[in-house]
């Protein structure tokens, strides 16, 4: 799925609780009014509803994890200022959205406002949410409160110390950063752009993840007239990629139909997805529509390049780029003599990896990027490839924390940056050392 000026002291404290929008916070708390009788369980409505629940990913955030109650909240979402555990959004009475009347549900997931007047953590994300058609709406709420079963779970308290346990100062982050007046197409003559900046912008909130954030934790951009809007943004000790045209680090270089395909599979031209994304992809994406997967495609390709870092030459670059000034042959390079030991078995000696099982280091634009959180995380605790219906089975990449010192991994990293056509900067010891200190690795 993002600096102006500093505001008066006041109006810091009052925006500042909203960096806490990582997560949202308890959907209900104290009394709640009756609710007005629900929307008609009717078929094809509530198909619907199951179809917009999973688009916008309800029950990736509000499941807890080792097989929580679907819905029932408990997944605690980390932030510089605490944790924040997700609701209970079941139709439960007591602890869940039971007694949430369709105005109820409307204003908490499309203002931001629970029941009682509370100010919600902005990242149902409402941000995007506001931005989600009436008809998708209604047909979210139905599945909700029809195919959904009630789980009587409460709702753990936030772990955050104050003042950002302050939920009225959120109103002050809505007034100033929120963004009104619903989705508009910039292409009304073109639908499949349409219906893909729609499902991109408000459903698939990719911008939650893929926009940076700004001096008061607001995305920088809601759509595409924001210059940094999906130019990449670290949530949670993961960066989560550039999605615009850049053919260093973005897309530049993947055609509409690769982009389709990594989100049905997480697979696509070398490129498999890791980290937080394994889970939108098996939780929601994997299960849209090949129209609405090529929509979001479309619209993504149309987005120009902004943020550029890294390039990819592999006709003219040698294997040892001369990037930061090092010629030093293969042979005495402490990173090269790595990754033959470490790495090599699995992504080749050339860096292409193996297709659908394992991915290309030459040209992927996670190695290329400037932001290289991820990528030290990844070798520092290694990851996994999704497990989704179509795509090939599960393939996990080791840790490297209990085998290789932060050098060696710094090292091995900067070899990978400037091998085969790659050119991007090195990474230093203390880059991978910080990161060890901040996982506890």
């Amino acid at each position: 799925m993002k600096k102006p000026p500093r505001m008066a002291t006041d109006l810091l404290v009052l925006t500042l609780p909203a960096v806490l929008a990582i997560a949202m916070g308890s959907a209900r708390q104290g009394a709640v009014p009756a609710a007005a009788p629900p929307i008609p369980a009717d078929p094809a409505l509530l198909a619907r509803g199951e179809y917009i629940a999973k688009a916008a990913d309800c029950a990736g955030c509000h499941t807890a994890p080792d097989h929580g109650a679907p819905f029932a909240g408990g997944l605690g979402m980390g932030s510089p200022f605490g944790t924040i555990n997700t609701s209970n959004i079941t139709p439960d009475p007591s602890y869940g959205i039971g007694r949430y009347s369709f105005a109820d549900f409307d204003r908490a997931v499309r203002h931001g406002v629970a029941p009682g007047g509370k100010a919600l953590y902005p990242a149902m994300p409402y941000p995007e949410f506001s931005k989600m058609s009436d008809d998708d709406l209604r047909a979210l709420y139905a599945y909700l409160m029809h195919r959904v079963a009630p789980v009587a779970k409460p709702n753990e308290p936030a772990d955050v110390a104050f003042p950002f346990n302050q939920r009225w100062t959120l109103f002050g982050w809505q007034w100033i950063f929120m963004p009104r007046g619903g989705f508009k197409s910039h292409a009304p003559n073109d639908p499949q752009w349409t219906r893909g900046a729609y499902l991109v912008q408000s459903l698939g909130h990719c911008g939650a993840c893929h926009t940076p954030r700004g001096w008061g934790y607001q995305e920088r951009g809601y759509d595409e007239s924001a210059p940094r809007f999906l130019t990449g943004g670290i949530n949670d000790h993961w960066f989560a990629p550039n999605l615009t045209g850049d053919p260093g680090s973005g897309l530049g270089r993947m055609s509409a139909a690769d982009i389709a395909h990594f989100l049905k599979t997480g697979h696509a031209g070398g490129d498999i997805a890791y980290g937080s994304m394994v889970e939108q992809i098996e939780d929601s994406t994997q299960y849209l529509t090949d129209s609405d997967l090529l929509a979001i495609a479309h619209y993504l390709k149309s987005l120009p390049a902004q943020q550029p870092s890294g390039t990819y030459a592999p006709v003219t670059q040698p294997a040892r780029a001369a990037t930061n000034g090092n010629r030093v042959p293969d042979s005495q390079s402490v990173g090269y003599l790595v990754y033959r030991s470490f790495c090599a078995k699995c992504h080749g000696e050339d860096g292409k990896g193996v297709p659908m099982v394992i991915p290309a280091l030459a040209g992927n634009p996670s190695v290329l990027t400037k932001d290289t959180t991820s990528l030290i995380r990844l070798m520092i605790e290694g990851g996994n490839s999704p497990e989704t219906l179509s795509g090939p089975p599960r393939q996990r990449m080791p840790a490297f924390a209990g085998m290789l010192s932060s050098a060696q991994m710094a090292d091995v990293l900067t070899y990978i940056r400037g091998a085969w056509g790659n050119v991007a900067q090195s990474i230093s010891g203390n880059d991978v050392q910080a990161m060890r200190e901040t996982l506890h690795k």
